[in-house]
């Protein structure tokens, strides 16, 4: 069996990545959107996290997650999450026997991937790579022509102009990440 280590500090930002057990052909997080906004809002007041960039695609999510001073329980937060938006949606989804055994939905990735943010340049790459990824997957040709994502926010805020296009580095990147084995 796997060990995992996770990286956890008190007050730390993270980026994350979930992904739905069955990527293929699955609509699910976009057609039941407002569930998982809902879901993130039930965390947030129980367990209270800002988040600072999203990005919400058919099959797989990306965001950034700022905890409160003194708190590094992120894996409670997504537990919570994944188990309001997986009670939340009708049920369908295939069902492996390992998870039928424990009584699980087949809806969730048992794990997610999870990176401290180091700084503020780290910051600005992974958030970069939220707001591109709708493009990199083919959705949109341009980040504000996606409705699921805090671009929006952004742009309001005058964090990005609206005509924002992505650093040349990060295209690089997602290739190389795309194209690798």
């Amino acid at each position: 069996m796997r060990t995992y280590i996770r990286q956890r500090v008190p007050g730390g930002t993270y980026f994350f990545t979930a992904n739905l057990a069955e990527r293929r052909n699955n609509d699910l997080l976009v057609r039941y959107v407002n569930i998982l906004r809902e879901a993130c809002r039930y965390v947030q007041q129980r367990h209270p996290f800002e988040i600072l960039a999203m990005v919400i695609l058919p099959e797989h999510l990306h965001c950034i997650w700022r905890l409160p001073e003194g708190d590094d329980d992120f894996p409670l937060r997504w537990r919570l999450l994944k188990t309001y938006f997986s009670r939340h949606i009708p049920k369908g989804e295939y069902i492996s026997s390992s998870r039928q055994r424990k009584g699980e939905r087949g809806l969730w990735q048992r794990r997610s991937w999870e990176h401290l943010i180091r700084d503020d340049a780290d910051f600005q790459r992974h958030a970069d790579y939220i707001h591109y990824n709708p493009v990199k997957h083919g959705y949109v040709e341009h980040p504000l022509d996606w409705r699921y994502s805090s671009f929006h926010r952004w742009v309001k805020s005058g964090l990005y102009p609206p005509d924002w296009t992505v650093p040349s580095d990060l295209i690089v990147q997602s290739r190389e990440a795309t194209d690798s084995p």
